[in-house]
Protein backbone atom coordinates (compact mmCIF):
# COMPACT_ATOMS: atom_id res chain seq x y z
CA UNK A 1 0.00 0.00 0.00
CA UNK A 2 2.31 2.70 -1.31
CA UNK A 3 -0.13 5.66 -1.27
CA UNK A 4 -1.35 4.27 2.58
CA UNK A 5 -0.88 6.89 5.12
CA UNK A 6 -1.86 6.20 8.98
CA UNK A 7 -3.68 8.60 11.27
CA UNK A 8 -4.22 8.29 15.02
CA UNK A 9 -6.33 10.21 17.13
CA UNK A 10 -8.45 10.08 14.35
CA UNK A 11 -11.97 9.52 16.62
CA UNK A 12 -11.04 12.99 17.48
CA UNK A 13 -11.55 16.75 16.40
CA UNK A 14 -8.18 17.19 14.65
CA UNK A 15 -7.82 13.46 13.57
CA UNK A 16 -10.85 12.65 11.83
CA UNK A 17 -10.61 16.32 9.82
CA UNK A 18 -6.68 14.73 8.51
CA UNK A 19 -8.32 11.64 7.75
CA UNK A 20 -11.25 13.37 5.93
CA UNK A 21 -9.13 15.10 3.90
CA UNK A 22 -6.82 12.35 2.90
CA UNK A 23 -9.62 10.25 1.79
CA UNK A 24 -10.95 13.48 -0.41
CA UNK A 25 -7.44 13.44 -2.07
CA UNK A 26 -7.71 10.01 -3.30
CA UNK A 27 -5.58 8.74 -0.23
CA UNK A 28 -6.04 5.33 1.23
CA UNK A 29 -6.10 5.78 5.22
CA UNK A 30 -6.16 3.35 7.91
CA UNK A 31 -6.94 4.78 11.54
CA UNK A 32 -5.17 3.07 14.48
CA UNK A 33 -7.65 3.46 17.34
CA UNK A 34 -8.70 2.00 20.99
CA UNK A 35 -10.81 -0.96 21.46
CA UNK A 36 -14.37 0.57 21.93
CA UNK A 37 -14.01 3.88 20.51
CA UNK A 38 -16.76 5.21 18.05
CA UNK A 39 -15.53 4.82 14.46
CA UNK A 40 -18.46 5.17 12.14
CA UNK A 41 -17.77 8.59 10.95
CA UNK A 42 -14.52 6.86 9.88
CA UNK A 43 -15.66 3.68 8.59
CA UNK A 44 -17.83 6.22 6.66
CA UNK A 45 -15.40 7.33 5.00
CA UNK A 46 -14.13 4.45 3.87
CA UNK A 47 -10.98 4.21 6.33
CA UNK A 48 -9.35 0.98 7.83
CA UNK A 49 -9.53 0.49 10.95
CA UNK A 50 -7.15 -1.13 13.36
CA UNK A 51 -8.00 -2.00 16.75
CA UNK A 52 -4.66 -1.23 19.09
CA UNK A 53 -3.51 0.99 21.73
CA UNK A 54 -0.59 3.36 21.45
CA UNK A 55 0.82 1.73 24.62
CA UNK A 56 1.69 -1.38 22.65
CA UNK A 57 4.90 -1.49 20.34
CA UNK A 58 3.58 -4.47 18.72
CA UNK A 59 -0.05 -2.46 18.16
CA UNK A 60 2.22 0.12 16.32
CA UNK A 61 4.30 -2.13 14.77
CA UNK A 62 1.44 -3.71 12.98
CA UNK A 63 -0.19 0.21 12.41
CA UNK A 64 3.03 1.52 10.74
CA UNK A 65 3.38 -1.19 8.32
CA UNK A 66 3.15 -0.86 4.40
CA UNK A 67 2.60 3.43 5.57
CA UNK A 68 4.49 6.22 3.45
CA UNK A 69 3.30 8.61 6.17
CA UNK A 70 1.98 8.80 9.55
CA UNK A 71 -0.16 11.66 11.23
CA UNK A 72 -0.06 11.31 14.54
CA UNK A 73 -2.65 13.59 16.22
CA UNK A 74 -3.62 11.35 19.24
CA UNK A 75 -2.97 12.59 22.56
CA UNK A 76 -4.32 13.45 25.80
CA UNK A 77 -5.61 17.01 25.23
CA UNK A 78 -6.44 19.61 28.07
CA UNK A 79 -4.72 21.08 31.32
CA UNK A 80 -6.17 18.41 33.81
CA UNK A 81 -4.78 15.46 34.87
CA UNK A 82 -2.17 13.50 36.52
CA UNK A 83 1.18 13.12 35.29
CA UNK A 84 0.85 9.61 34.86
CA UNK A 85 -1.39 9.84 32.07
CA UNK A 86 0.05 12.56 30.12
CA UNK A 87 3.26 10.37 30.55
CA UNK A 88 1.89 7.33 29.00
CA UNK A 89 -0.82 8.76 26.52
CA UNK A 90 1.79 11.46 25.23
CA UNK A 91 5.01 10.78 25.91
CA UNK A 92 5.33 7.19 25.94
CA UNK A 93 2.50 6.81 23.09
CA UNK A 94 4.83 9.08 20.54
CA UNK A 95 7.74 6.91 21.45
CA UNK A 96 6.23 4.08 20.38
CA UNK A 97 4.98 5.26 17.37
CA UNK A 98 8.01 6.81 16.19
CA UNK A 99 9.89 3.64 16.60
CA UNK A 100 7.55 1.65 14.98
CA UNK A 101 7.26 4.08 11.88
CA UNK A 102 11.24 4.30 12.20
CA UNK A 103 11.25 0.15 11.55
CA UNK A 104 8.98 0.48 9.25
CA UNK A 105 10.52 2.63 7.07
CA UNK A 106 7.95 5.25 7.25
CA UNK A 107 8.64 8.01 4.74
CA UNK A 108 7.44 10.89 6.76
CA UNK A 109 6.12 11.30 10.74
CA UNK A 110 3.74 14.18 10.40
CA UNK A 111 3.30 15.10 14.13
CA UNK A 112 0.36 17.20 15.52
CA UNK A 113 2.07 19.18 18.74
CA UNK A 114 1.21 22.35 19.91
CA UNK A 115 2.22 25.66 20.88
CA UNK A 116 2.20 24.73 24.39
CA UNK A 117 4.80 23.70 23.32
CA UNK A 118 6.71 26.98 23.49
CA UNK A 119 5.38 27.24 27.47
CA UNK A 120 3.79 30.33 28.34
CA UNK A 121 5.77 33.35 27.06
CA UNK A 122 5.17 36.99 28.46
CA UNK A 123 3.25 39.00 25.97
CA UNK A 124 4.58 40.97 23.71
CA UNK A 125 4.00 42.74 20.52
CA UNK A 126 5.72 40.51 18.18
CA UNK A 127 4.37 37.51 16.99
CA UNK A 128 6.16 33.98 17.99
CA UNK A 129 7.71 32.31 15.54
CA UNK A 130 9.18 28.64 15.08
CA UNK A 131 12.31 29.98 16.21
CA UNK A 132 11.50 30.74 19.73
CA UNK A 133 12.62 28.47 22.82
CA UNK A 134 10.17 25.54 23.73
CA UNK A 135 9.34 25.27 27.32
CA UNK A 136 8.95 28.91 28.58
CA UNK A 137 7.68 29.38 31.53
CA UNK A 138 6.43 26.28 32.50
CA UNK A 139 3.94 26.38 35.52
CA UNK A 140 3.39 24.10 38.29
CA UNK A 141 0.81 21.97 37.60
CA UNK A 142 1.55 22.64 33.83
CA UNK A 143 1.63 18.78 32.77
CA UNK A 144 0.01 19.36 29.42
CA UNK A 145 2.93 21.99 28.47
CA UNK A 146 5.67 19.98 29.64
CA UNK A 147 3.97 16.52 27.53
CA UNK A 148 4.07 18.80 24.64
CA UNK A 149 7.84 19.65 24.92
CA UNK A 150 9.16 15.80 25.94
CA UNK A 151 7.51 14.74 22.88
CA UNK A 152 9.21 17.36 20.51
CA UNK A 153 12.43 16.34 22.11
CA UNK A 154 12.09 12.72 21.57
CA UNK A 155 11.27 13.39 17.60
CA UNK A 156 13.95 15.60 16.65
CA UNK A 157 16.18 13.49 18.28
CA UNK A 158 15.34 10.71 16.06
CA UNK A 159 15.30 13.22 13.44
CA UNK A 160 18.94 14.51 14.21
CA UNK A 161 20.12 10.64 14.27
CA UNK A 162 18.53 10.06 10.39
CA UNK A 163 16.54 7.68 11.62
CA UNK A 164 13.28 9.47 10.89
CA UNK A 165 11.85 12.08 8.89
CA UNK A 166 10.10 14.56 10.87
CA UNK A 167 7.57 17.26 10.47
CA UNK A 168 6.28 19.11 13.38
CA UNK A 169 2.36 20.97 13.57
CA UNK A 170 1.78 23.58 16.25
CA UNK A 171 -1.66 24.43 16.02
CA UNK A 172 -3.17 26.63 18.84
CA UNK A 173 -6.59 26.43 20.45
CA UNK A 174 -9.22 24.24 17.76
CA UNK A 175 -12.86 24.04 17.08
CA UNK A 176 -14.79 22.90 14.66
CA UNK A 177 -17.21 19.76 13.86
CA UNK A 178 -16.65 16.50 15.48
CA UNK A 179 -15.27 18.55 18.47
CA UNK A 180 -16.75 17.29 21.77
CA UNK A 181 -15.65 19.88 24.57
CA UNK A 182 -14.82 23.53 23.19
CA UNK A 183 -17.91 24.28 20.74
CA UNK A 184 -20.69 22.08 23.26
CA UNK A 185 -18.90 23.81 25.93
CA UNK A 186 -19.16 27.29 24.44
CA UNK A 187 -22.22 27.36 23.04
CA UNK A 188 -24.15 25.90 25.90
CA UNK A 189 -22.40 28.95 27.94
CA UNK A 190 -22.96 31.80 25.73
CA UNK A 191 -26.85 30.83 25.01
CA UNK A 192 -27.23 31.42 28.91
CA UNK A 193 -25.33 34.61 28.94
CA UNK A 194 -22.27 33.31 31.47
CA UNK A 195 -18.90 34.06 28.80
CA UNK A 196 -17.41 37.16 29.98
CA UNK A 197 -14.39 38.75 28.33
CA UNK A 198 -11.42 37.97 30.24
CA UNK A 199 -9.57 41.43 30.17
CA UNK A 200 -10.13 43.79 27.65
CA UNK A 201 -11.36 41.72 24.79
CA UNK A 202 -9.29 43.82 22.36
CA UNK A 203 -6.34 41.08 22.58
CA UNK A 204 -5.52 38.85 19.90
CA UNK A 205 -6.90 35.60 19.84
CA UNK A 206 -4.83 32.61 18.18
CA UNK A 207 -8.05 29.90 17.56
CA UNK A 208 -8.20 28.15 14.39
CA UNK A 209 -10.49 25.87 12.43
CA UNK A 210 -9.50 22.02 12.78
CA UNK A 211 -10.24 21.23 8.87
CA UNK A 212 -7.56 24.22 8.32
CA UNK A 213 -5.00 22.66 9.86
CA UNK A 214 -6.03 19.91 8.60
CA UNK A 215 -4.82 21.35 5.29
CA UNK A 216 -1.59 22.50 6.44
CA UNK A 217 -0.84 19.44 7.73
CA UNK A 218 -1.08 17.45 4.25
CA UNK A 219 0.71 20.13 2.76
CA UNK A 220 3.61 20.31 5.28
CA UNK A 221 3.84 15.99 5.24
CA UNK A 222 3.90 16.43 1.12
CA UNK A 223 6.16 18.71 1.13
CA UNK A 224 9.76 17.32 0.94
CA UNK A 225 11.93 20.28 2.01
CA UNK A 226 9.74 19.77 5.02
CA UNK A 227 11.32 17.22 6.43
CA UNK A 228 13.06 18.41 9.82
CA UNK A 229 10.96 21.62 9.94
CA UNK A 230 8.18 22.70 12.57
CA UNK A 231 5.00 25.20 11.72
CA UNK A 232 2.94 27.37 13.45
CA UNK A 233 -1.06 27.10 12.63
CA UNK A 234 -2.64 29.03 15.05
CA UNK A 235 -5.20 31.96 13.29
CA UNK A 236 -7.09 32.35 10.03
CA UNK A 237 -6.16 36.15 10.39
CA UNK A 238 -6.10 38.60 12.56
CA UNK A 239 -9.36 38.14 15.40
CA UNK A 240 -9.54 39.81 19.04
CA UNK A 241 -11.16 37.99 21.63
CA UNK A 242 -14.55 40.18 21.20
CA UNK A 243 -14.78 39.41 17.83
CA UNK A 244 -14.54 35.69 18.13
CA UNK A 245 -16.81 35.18 21.38
CA UNK A 246 -19.54 37.29 19.23
CA UNK A 247 -19.44 35.44 16.09
CA UNK A 248 -19.97 32.40 18.37
CA UNK A 249 -23.10 34.46 19.96
CA UNK A 250 -24.03 34.68 16.32
CA UNK A 251 -23.89 31.55 15.36
CA UNK A 252 -26.10 30.13 17.84
CA UNK A 253 -28.25 32.76 18.50
CA UNK A 254 -27.12 33.93 22.00
CA UNK A 255 -26.51 37.29 23.59
CA UNK A 256 -23.67 39.30 22.59
CA UNK A 257 -20.83 39.57 25.30
CA UNK A 258 -20.01 42.33 26.91
CA UNK A 259 -19.29 41.76 30.23
CA UNK A 260 -15.81 41.69 31.32
CA UNK A 261 -13.90 40.59 33.87
CA UNK A 262 -9.98 41.13 35.29
CA UNK A 263 -7.67 39.31 33.56
CA UNK A 264 -5.50 39.23 37.12
CA UNK A 265 -8.44 38.70 39.31
CA UNK A 266 -9.81 35.25 37.21
CA UNK A 267 -5.86 33.70 37.07
CA UNK A 268 -5.86 34.28 40.76
CA UNK A 269 -9.17 32.53 41.01
CA UNK A 270 -8.17 29.64 38.99
CA UNK A 271 -4.99 28.86 40.66
CA UNK A 272 -7.02 28.60 44.03
CA UNK A 273 -9.47 26.60 41.97
CA UNK A 274 -6.66 24.43 41.00
CA UNK A 275 -4.70 24.08 43.76
CA UNK A 276 -8.11 23.05 45.70
CA UNK A 277 -8.54 20.27 43.27
CA UNK A 278 -4.97 19.37 43.42
CA UNK A 279 -5.16 18.75 47.08
CA UNK A 280 -8.40 16.70 46.98
CA UNK A 281 -7.65 14.65 43.93
CA UNK A 282 -10.60 16.04 41.63
CA UNK A 283 -10.71 14.15 38.61
CA UNK A 284 -12.35 16.75 36.39
CA UNK A 285 -10.67 19.90 35.84
CA UNK A 286 -12.51 23.06 38.21
CA UNK A 287 -14.40 25.72 36.16
CA UNK A 288 -11.53 27.95 35.33
CA UNK A 289 -8.21 27.44 35.03
CA UNK A 290 -5.09 28.92 34.54
CA UNK A 291 -5.03 27.67 31.16
CA UNK A 292 -8.24 28.83 29.80
CA UNK A 293 -7.50 31.98 31.53
CA UNK A 294 -4.40 32.38 29.56
CA UNK A 295 -5.77 31.05 25.97
CA UNK A 296 -8.24 33.77 26.55
CA UNK A 297 -6.96 36.85 27.65
CA UNK A 298 -3.21 36.98 26.92
CA UNK A 299 -1.52 39.51 24.74
CA UNK A 300 0.10 37.59 22.40
CA UNK A 301 0.24 35.75 18.55
CA UNK A 302 2.35 33.53 16.55
CA UNK A 303 3.28 33.78 13.47
CA UNK A 304 2.29 31.63 10.87
CA UNK A 305 4.28 33.55 8.47
CA UNK A 306 7.04 30.58 7.70
CA UNK A 307 3.76 27.88 6.68
CA UNK A 308 2.59 30.54 4.08
CA UNK A 309 5.80 31.39 2.29
CA UNK A 310 7.18 27.63 2.71
CA UNK A 311 4.00 26.15 1.79
CA UNK A 312 2.02 28.42 0.17
CA UNK A 313 -0.93 27.52 2.63
CA UNK A 314 -3.56 30.23 3.12
CA UNK A 315 -6.94 29.30 5.37
CA UNK A 316 -9.70 28.21 3.06
CA UNK A 317 -12.62 29.58 5.48
CA UNK A 318 -13.01 32.53 7.70
CA UNK A 319 -13.57 32.77 10.69
CA UNK A 320 -17.37 33.41 10.30
CA UNK A 321 -17.75 30.95 7.79
CA UNK A 322 -15.82 28.41 10.29
CA UNK A 323 -17.71 29.36 12.89
CA UNK A 324 -21.42 28.94 11.52
CA UNK A 325 -20.21 25.44 10.10
CA UNK A 326 -19.21 24.44 13.77
CA UNK A 327 -22.24 25.78 15.32
CA UNK A 328 -24.35 24.13 13.13
CA UNK A 329 -22.97 20.76 13.50
CA UNK A 330 -23.24 21.20 17.58
CA UNK A 331 -26.76 21.93 17.20
CA UNK A 332 -27.82 19.30 14.89
CA UNK A 333 -26.38 16.76 17.02
CA UNK A 334 -28.05 18.47 19.58
CA UNK A 335 -31.25 17.75 17.84
CA UNK A 336 -30.44 14.06 17.09
CA UNK A 337 -29.98 13.44 20.39
CA UNK A 338 -33.02 14.72 21.10
CA UNK A 339 -34.95 13.14 18.70
CA UNK A 340 -33.55 9.74 20.29
CA UNK A 341 -34.48 10.26 23.47
CA UNK A 342 -38.04 11.03 23.04
CA UNK A 343 -38.26 7.51 21.13
CA UNK A 344 -36.20 5.81 24.23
Amino acid sequence: MADSDLVTGGTGLLGSHIAEQLVSRGRRVRALVRAGSATAFLESLGVEIVRGNLTDPAACARATQGVEVVYHAAAKVGDWGRWSQFQTDCIDATRNLAAAASTAGVGRFLHISSTSAYGHPHDQVEPIDESAAMGQNVWVWDPYTRSKVECEQILWQLAESGRLAVTVIRPSWLYGERDRTTVARLVDRLRQGKVPMIGRGDNPLSAVYAGIVADAAILAAQDPASAGEAYNITNQGRITQREFLNLFAEACSAPRVVKRVPYRAVYSAAFLLEAHGRLTRRPRPPLITRYATWLMGRELEYSTEKARTRLGWEPSLTYRESIERSVQWYLGQEVAAAEVSQLA
